[in-house]
Parts: C-alpha cells; structure tokens; sequence
C-alpha cells in the first residue's frame, strides 16, 4: 500500500512531535509543513523536528502554499485554545480543499453537539461535504483519557452511577508559557479571574468530552457545572515556563461536572501545581510527576491510573506525545471515514497498528 500523502500545520510543543512521527512513520509521506513563525520559514522538516535530518521539505508560511503540495490529510497543531476562530476557519479552508484533519484544535470539534454553535457545526460540515473531506480533533485530556479509556472501562460494567476522570499534574516543567499565564492565569493574583475560568469557558473546553461519554452512555446532560480554586505561591520561584511571584497563583484545582436530574454523572477534575509540595489535601498522581486518572463508581468500581513517561522527557512530555501519537495514528482511519466531522465514537477502535518497531540491540 503506498504511503499516505501527509502535512503538518505548526511545529510548537505538540506540531514537533506529530511531525516527527510523520518523518519517521512509513505509514506517512511528508509533502508540505507550514508554520506562523517567520523565522521558521525554509527550515527543513528534519530540523523543526529536531531530528537532525534532511527531508528535502521545508516550512512554508501560509496555509494556501501547503494546500497547493496537494496532501490526503493534514496534521492541525495550531493553537486553538486562544484562537479558536481562526483555527475553525483554518480547518474549514483544508476541507473544503478536498483534504483530510486530524489534530489537536479546535478542540471544541472532538464532539461538538451541545457545546459549538449549532450555526458554526452546521459551516464546518458543510466545508467537509463540499470537499468530500472528514476532520477528527482529540489528544490527551480532552482526549483519549476522557473518552477512548472510561468507555473502556465502561464496557465492562453492569451499572454505573459516575463516571470520573482526572488530570493531576505538575506543571513546572511545562514550557508553553501562553497556556500557563495567559489561559491558566498562573503567576497572576488570586483575586483574579484567568481567562480558562471566565463563566462557560470550562464547560466549552471539556463539555465535550462529557457529552461524548454521556452520548455513549445513553444519557443527557442537562446542563455543566463549573468549579475552579486556588493556591498561592509561598514564595518567589522560576519554573519552565517564567516566574511564579510570591501569593500569586500558584497550583489550581477545577473541575467540570456533567449532570443528569442534579447528580454530577460525568465529572472531568483537574489538578494542576507548579511545586510539589503546594496543597497536599489535594488529589494526586500515584507516583511520578503526573498521572490521568479514570474512576467510575457502579458495578464493578474503577479506579485506573495512567501514569506516561519517555525516555526524551519527563511526565509532561510523555503526555504530549501520548496526544502526538493518538493524533497521527488515527489519519488512516479518518481518510477512510465518511466526509463530515468524525469523533471516538464513530471511528474504529484504535490498536497501534503500524506502529511496532523492533528494539535496537
């Protein structure tokens, strides 16, 4: 079978990971990268990988250049969270050229029903009828951890009366610094509102994958309960990203509830430091750095920890190439799905075919 004609759209934290699998997955032929950073423009694939080889494909600066290289599919890893309608916009040009999406933004695409404007689903989709084109969003959490594993789970169970998934991080060796300050709003006041916790921006971003699982579960939410706190910072310290100041926040605890006649049925709870030893009283990883977490109470009871590491980096980047490798594993599905928008629910279940190298000796 001949490999799959492939680009890439952005090369930040995830973007450089899904385009190194692309370079080295046989699966995949790389045909085009494109990048909004200037001095990135007529870098080498290879490079902007950092793999340290030479493709022969070098990175272009506007969405039209990579159009014309004529892909089957393309890898969306541009940023989604703080521009989610150019992102949208982006996506709908790619499908309405004919071409395939897989990727991590906009993330409000992984199941849009009773999150994304009706009238905005409705433009995307007819974009992915007019080029005959299908588009599927996922990563790590909203993700395979908030739906591809507790339906898993699910499946097992002879009843079920919650399902819960965690994200309990830390985040000080997390570099992208737009989502720690800007979005999370760490190293701002505590009096503060961040901008991930303006009233229905939690519900947009994770509602989701509660209405997926719901979707799955046969229920309907009636309606998303929000819920954020906050810790100081006792002290002035430096992580990854920039400088946490003293008393300015410091570690974050969140959660957002799906319910169902006013019990919360489907939770997804996160809960994110930057040291350590900040709240205690807090729910926490079972070992390491960082851990997903998935418990359902019902018959029988879960509780399943998911605890990624790498040999290339810590928790943090285990789990960005967990979301690096649902997302480009799933281009062969998604250029044999139907056109339209495709979700978890609808693609098959996903087994890391192809993806099986020998050990090196």
């Amino acid at each position: 079978m001949a490999p799959i004609r492939v680009a890439q759209v952005a090369t930040g934290n995830a973007g450089m990971l899904t385009l190194r699998q692309l370079i080295n997955d046989a699966r995949f032929e790389l045909v085009a990268v494109s990048t909004s950073t200037p001095e990135k423009v007529g870098k080498d694939a290879g490079e902007l990988a950092g793999l340290g080889v030479t493709t022969g494909i070098t990175a272009v600066g506007d969405l039209d250049a990579l159009i014309a290289t004529a892909p089957a599919c393309v890898v969306y890893c541009a940023m989604g969270d703080t521009r989610p309608v150019e992102a949208t916009n982006d996506v709908r040009k790619l499908l309405e050229a004919g071409i395939d999406v897989v990727g991590s933004a906009p993330g409000t695409l992984q199941f849009p029903w009773g999150t994304m404007p009706e009238k905005v689903i409705e433009k995307v989709e007819a974009s992915a009828q007019a080029g005959g084109a299908s588009i599927y969003i996922t990563g790590v959490d909203p993700g395979f951890a908030s739906d591809l594993i507790p339906l898993a789970l699910a499946s097992t169970c002879q009843r079920i009366e919650q399902i819960k998934c965690y994200e309990l991080a830390d985040y000080a060796t997390y570099d992208g610094a737009e989502v720690m300050f800007d979005l999370m709003g760490f190293g701002h006041p505590v009096d503060s509102t961040p901008l991930l916790f303006l009233p229905g921006v939690l519900g947009l971003a994770w509602g989701t994958a509660i209405r997926m699982m719901g979707s799955a579960l046969g229920i309907e939410v009636d309606e998303i309960v929000e819920f954020w706190e906050a810790e100081p910072a006792p002290e002035t310290y430096e992580i990854a990203a920039g400088t946490i100041e003293k008393g300015t926040i410091a570690a974050l605890h969140f959660s957002i509830s799906g319910m169902v006649d006013g019990h919360p049925a489907i939770v997804v709870e996160h809960v994110t430091r930057t040291r350590d030893d900040l709240r205690p009283d807090w729910a926490r990883p079972p070992s390491g750095g960082g851990a997903y977490r998935v418990e359902i109470t019902g018959e029988p009871n879960y509780v399943v920890d998911i605890v990624p590491s790498s040999e290339h980096g810590d928790h943090n980047h285990a789990a960005i190439v967990a979301a690096c490798g649902r997302i480009v594993n799933a281009i062969p599905d998604v250029v044999a799905a139907a056109p339209g928008i495709r979700t978890t629910l609808e693609l098959p279940l996903p087994t890391g075919h192809g993806t099986y190298v020998a050990p090196t000796r």
